[in-house]
């Protein structure tokens, strides 16, 4: 790897209206992730809205698969919108994303149902995921690259950690709507008309969301950089350092599969598989993101102060060893509590991981196709791993007959994430050593 262009430690943003910058530059997280969670948490419904069969099992994994879909677009998205936003710049692009995501948002809140359109139904929806994953294929990695690039000198990991924690409060705020759809409509208006009702607020949102983010400024790092690469040199770079996407993929599938199990998941995990009552999954989901937004910040803290690679380590040899005891556990006698308590604890993994995974993911890229490599490098990770874990559990569960099963999933992802932080820092250390002889 070649020893990378430092991160500007300074910004054209000042100290007091970093908070506010924050703000702006997460919104389009939060929009995404709202979405992608109601997808998952209503998956049941939407399932027999749009894509009805005879087998439950059958409509369920169709609904996955689309949901999984949307990340299989994510590549695409990561290398097209990606080098635009190297191109052209953080502010310019993040406003490109945003407006492509919000009109897969918007389709897929008012389309009707198979009912009453037929297949045209489940293709809107399928292109409305398809729109989602597209823009969200860069629009992670250009939040990222933007925090990092405003963030103060010894505090990068902590600036980086919002990009996330950002998601957790779409996920608290659309648990919360769901809890409250949940008391006050009955199973069978939330399942004709009510689980649409999230959508809409979504959709009503998008107007601040992009009153946010027109008012960002320029990050400084790209500003003072003498050379914006055209499209053609960003795709050779990528492909120059193809050992570092990958790896950067490995080091992501540890996350984005703890993310997406812990939250997407978990409310159907909940109800069809424990048998726990819709109003438990909720709450759990709830308490998780809040946790998840504790932790974040507090894991990039400590990655800033004993180093990225010691903290990957740890957090992914725990996950290996505990993921499917911990599951194994709850899956004996299911109750709320103890899917509490096993679902915190992968929450801590997921936080503490993810807020030294993002900071280490922007310092290895090389720095004119930072936000194309990290994009292309997490959008895989989530395409080949996160985004298909609904469908990767339901799949473990119903072959293997294991309700902890998908705990494999997890340790196999942690194992993943172990040797890729391996293999980047003796990578960089090799070429940073290699730079400093030729020196």
């Amino acid at each position: 790897m070649n020893p990378t262009e430092p991160i500007a430690a300074t910004s054209s943003v000042s100290r007091s209206t970093r908070a506010a910058a924050v703000l702006r530059v997460t919104s389009g997280n939060f929009l995404e992730q709202f979405d992608f969670f109601l997808f998952g948490f209503y998956a049941t419904f939407i399932s027999k809205i749009f894509f009805p069969s005879t087998s439950e099992f059958a409509s369920l994994m169709l609904t996955f698969a689309v949901f999984g879909a949307g990340f299989l677009m994510r590549p695409l998205g990561a290398i097209f919108l990606g080098a635009y936003i190297d191109k052209v710049g953080r502010r310019m692009g993040l406003i490109v994303t945003l407006s492509i995501m919000a009109s897969g948002t918007v389709l897929i809140a008012c389309v009707p149902g198979y009912a009453s359109i037929g297949l045209l139904a489940p293709a809107l929806v399928l292109l409305g995921r398809l729109l989602q994953g597209f823009s969200a294929g860069a629009e992670l990695g250009g939040v990222s690259v933007y925090l990092a690039e405003m963030a103060t000198p010894g505090n990068r990991g902590f600036y980086t950690s919002w990009q996330s924690a950002s998601q957790q409060v779409a996920i608290v705020m659309a648990a919360a709507i769901g809890y409250g759809l949940n008391e006050w409509l009955s199973a069978q208006q939330i399942g004709a008309w009510g689980w649409r009702v999230p959508f809409l607020i979504g959709c009503a949102i998008v107007p601040f969301l992009f009153m946010l983010r027109r008012s960002l400024q320029e990050t400084a790092a790209f500003e003072a950089r003498q050379h914006h690469p055209q499209a053609r040199e960003i795709f050779s770079m990528l492909l120059a350092n193809w050992r570092i996407v990958i790896g950067g993929m490995l080091l992501t599938a540890m996350t984005t599969t703890t993310f997406y199990l812990i939250t997407v998941y978990t409310p159907t995990f909940g109800r069809s598989v424990l048998k726990l009552s819709t109003a438990d999954s909720l709450m759990v989901t709830l308490l998780v993101a809040v946790s998840n937004f504790v932790w974040l910040p507090i894991g990039g803290a400590v990655s800033d102060r004993i180093g990225r690679k010691p903290l990957l380590l740890a957090v992914s040899v725990l996950a290996i060893f505990t993921a499917y005891p911990a599951l194994s556990w709850l899956a004996d006698a299911p109750s709320f509590a103890r899917m509490l308590i096993v679902l915190l604890w992968f929450s801590f993994f997921f936080g503490m991981y993810n807020g030294a995974m993002v900071a280490a993911l922007t310092e290895v890229m090389p720095a004119e196709v930072r936000v194309a490599g990290f994009s292309l490098a997490f959008s895989l990770a989530t395409a080949v791993f996160g985004g298909f874990t609904p469908a990767v559990s339901t799949y473990l569960i119903q072959v293997t007959h294991d309700k902890a099963a998908p705990g494999y999933w997890l340790s196999f992802a942690a194992l993943c994430g172990l040797c890729a932080t391996l293999g980047l820092y003796r990578r960089r250390a090799s070429s940073s050593a290699s730079a400093a002889s030729s020196a």
